[in-house]
C-alpha cells in the first residue's frame, strides 16, 4: 500500500463523520470511497456532499465491500464494539471515534478481535496527533520547565435541550463524561499518568444522563482539577503549572489550538496554523500504519486506550452513572 491510494469508508454519517470527511480532502493518497448509513436517503445525500463513490444503507454491505481499504467508525458510542467488531472480522483496519467503547471490558473484546484478525485498530482521539498538543507533551517530557505541580482542564457547552439527541439520550451513551469530559481525563492521563485516587461529583438531566461532573485526580503531590458540563459554556481551556512556569493550551484546548507559555516573566504565544479542520493529522497518522502494515499505533496504543476507558468506568462508578 506504500503508494496507493487508501480508500476510505464512513459507517455513521453524523456532524463528526461530516467533519472528518472534509478532511480527509487535504489528505494526500486517501480518498473517501464508500458511506454507509441506516437510511439510504441520508447516505446518498452525505456520498454527493462529499463525493463518495458508493452508498450503503448496510453496515456490513460497506465492510465488505472489496475496495474498502480502511473504516472510519462515527457512530452513537454504545453500537461502537458491534460496529468495530463486525468490520475487523470482515478484515478491515478500523479507525474508530472515541471513547473507543462503553466500558474497559468492550475494549478489550475489540482489542482481541483486531489481533485474531490481525487487523489494525485505533481509537480516534484526534487530540493526541494534533502538533499543538505535540508540542506540549514535548515539554512535558522534557522537564524544560520543570515538574508539574498543577493541572486544570475544562470543556463545557450549552446545547439546545433534546431528550432524543445523543448527548442526552442514555440509551445513545448520553451525558458529559464520555462525550467532553473524555478529553480533559486525556489530557491527565497523557501528562501525568495514572492518578493514585480520584474524586468526582455529578449532576444528571432528568434523562438520567450526567449533566456535569467535577473531578480531581490526585498524584503524589500534584492535583488534576478538571471539568466537563453540557448546563453551560465554559473556557475550555487546559493550563500546565510546572516549577518555572506555566504552559496553557488555549480556548478549545481538544482542537488544534494556539500555546500560551510564560517563564520567567516572559509570555509567549505560539501559533499552530492547520490547513484542515484537525482530522487530517490522525488520518495520516492511521494511513502511514496501513502502509506500514502495522496492527496497533505506536502512538494511541491498546494499552492506553484501556488506560483510558478504565478511568473513564472508575469516575462512572464514583458518580453513580450507569448504562
Amino acid at each position: 500500500m506504500e503508494k496507493k491510494t487508501i480508500k476510505w469508508g464512513i459507517i455513521g454519517l453524523g456532524k463528526i463523520a461530516n467533519k472528518f470527511a472534509a478532511d480527509l480532502t487535504v489528505v494526500e493518497n486517501a480518498e473517501l470511497y464508500a458511506v454507509a448509513s441506516r437510511s439510504q436517503d441520508k447516505s446518498d445525500a452525505f456520498a454527493l456532499k462529499h463525493n463518495a463513490d458508493k452508498a450503503y444503507n448496510s453496515y456490513e454491505d460497506l465492510a465488505k465491500d472489496s475496495q474498502v481499504d480502511a473504516i472510519y467508525i462515527a457512530t452513537p458510542h454504545p453500537f461502537h464494539a458491534m460496529h468495530a467488531i463486525m468490520c475487523l472480522n470482515h478484515k478491515k483496519p478500523v479507525l474508530c471515534e472515541k471513547p473507543l467503547a462503553m466500558n474497559l471490558q468492550e475494549v478489550k473484546e475489540m482489542i482481541a478481535v483486531a489481533k485474531e484478525n490481525n487487523v489494525l485498530l485505533m481509537e480516534a482521539l484526534w487530540t493526541r496527533f494534533l502538533p499543538s498538543f505535540q508540542y506540549v507533551l514535548e515539554l512535558v517530557e522534557s522537564k524544560k520547565l520543570g515538574n508539574i505541580t498543577h493541572l486544570e482542564a475544562d470543556f463545557g457547552f450549552k446545547p439546545v435541550y433534546n431528550a432524543d439527541s445523543r448527548l442526552m439520550n442514555k440509551a445513545l451513551g448520553a451525558g458529559s463524561l464520555l462525550d467532553i469530559g473524555i478529553y480533559p481525563i486525556f489530557l491527565a492521563l497523557s501528562t501525568l499518568g495514572i492518578p493514585n485516587s480520584i474524586e468526582a461529583n455529578a449532576t444528571f438531566i432528568d434523562t438520567g444522563a450526567d449533566e456535569e461532573c467535577n473531578m480531581v485526580f490526585n498524584y503524589n503531590d500534584v492535583k488534576a482539577n478538571l471539568k466537563s458540563t453540557i448546563k453551560e459554556k465554559t473556557p475550555t481551556e487546559a493550563t500546565i503549572i510546572f516549577d518555572k512556569g506555566t504552559v496553557k493550551l488555549n480556548t478549545r484546548f481538544f482542537e488544534q489550538t494556539s500555546v500560551t507559555i510564560t517563564e520567567n516573566d516572559t509570555v509567549n504565544t505560539i501559533e499552530f496554523p492547520t490547513k484542515a479542520g484537525g482530522f487530517d493529522f490522525e488520518i495520516e497518522h492511521f494511513n502511514q500504519l496501513l502502509r506500514d502494515a502495522k496492527t496497533e499505533s505506536n502512538m494511541m496504543t491498546f494499552e492506553f486506550s484501556k488506560t483510558l476507558i478504565s478511568t473513564l468506568d472508575k469516575v462512572r462508578t464514583i458518580i453513580g452513572l450507569v448504562y
